[in-house]
């Protein structure tokens, strides 16, 4: 499910690329949070009666989150290639793998991270300062998504918390790209953003939302680790970005880290303890 979730983001992110002369960064990311966010409303159809106010909290706060790494990652897309804007954005994801349990897991997590200096090639100092800014910002906004997306996860049955903490996001995207939308946006335009939103973010994140179920958030963050690598081979197939051989031998140390992460990253399964008679019943409860 992970692997599938990146993909999809990263063809997405390639198909947008395209209308940033139309609709500029912030425009594209704005549309594709927006109609990610009317997808989720109408197929989940959320109640408030599933929430309490701490799930509806936090549902709002993964909304901002979701927000800012779109829009923060495609501000970086604009001026970084495809691969390395997402071998920046990695970092992210990297830091929450190192509070991780285990000394197993650091090896996996120092293979990503010397698979990320090759892909990014920092001794070029080629780089745009603003785009790795972008890139980095991005990061924070990922780091915290993938903490906020467990818990939500972990408390709301099914793709409900998802539902709502998607609109948020669409609501903030919308109001960021909104000048650039009353100018440019066109009708085929608007239908083209609406299926690149259920390709990407509708479809990924609900996979992700599965996914950090099943895994934990150290083990997931590592193997977000192959999201550089596949990033690079979809930039090569759509948009023509060619690798060099430091760029590859960061793939393969990725993709071996992102099996370490596999293999052992399964988040442990406990019996469920016993609930008094009118107890509620959590998410992992439900699960067990």
């Amino acid at each position: 499910m992970a692997v599938t979730s990146m993909s999809t983001v990263q063809l997405g992110s390639a198909l947008t690329v395209p209308l940033f002369g139309q609709l500029g960064a912030s425009g594209t990311a704005g549309l594709r949070l927006g109609w990610a966010g009317v997808l989720l409303l109408v197929l989940v159809r959320p109640r408030r009666r599933d929430f309490d106010r701490r799930d509806l909290a936090a549902c709002g706060v993964l909304g901002v989150a979701t927000a800012g790494m779109m829009l923060f990652f495609m501000l970086a897309l604009s001026r970084l290639p495809l691969g390395t804007a997402s071998a920046l954005e990695f970092l992210g994801p990297l830091a929450v793998s190192l509070y991780g349990p285990g000394h197993g897991r650091r090896a996996w997590t120092a293979a990503a991270a010397l698979g990320v200096v090759l892909l990014t090639e920092p001794w070029h100092g080629r780089l745009d300062l603003l785009g790795v800014g972008y890139a980095l910002a991005a990061a924070a906004c990922w780091a915290a998504y993938i903490l906020l997306t467990q818990r939500v996860g972990d408390r709301v049955t099914g793709l409900k918390g998802l539902a709502v903490s998607m609109p948020v996001a669409g609501v903030l995207g919308l109001l960021v790209a909104a000048p650039t939308l009353a100018v440019h946006v066109t009708w085929p335009t608007l239908w083209i953003m609406l299926a690149l939103a259920a390709l990407s973010p509708v479809l990924p994140f609900a996979l992700e939302f599965l996914a950090l179920r099943r895994l934990t958030t150290s083990a997931f963050g590592t193997l977000m680790s192959l999201e550089p690598a596949i990033a690079l081979l979809v930039g090569f197939l759509v948009l023509g970005q060619e690798p060099g051989l430091a760029s590859a031998t960061g793939i393969v140390l990725v993709v071996v880290a992102g099996i370490g992460a596999t293999r052992t990253g399964a988040r442990p399964t406990t019996p469920p303890e016993p609930l008094a008679p009118h107890a509620p019943r959590t998410r992992v409860q439900e699960l067990s």
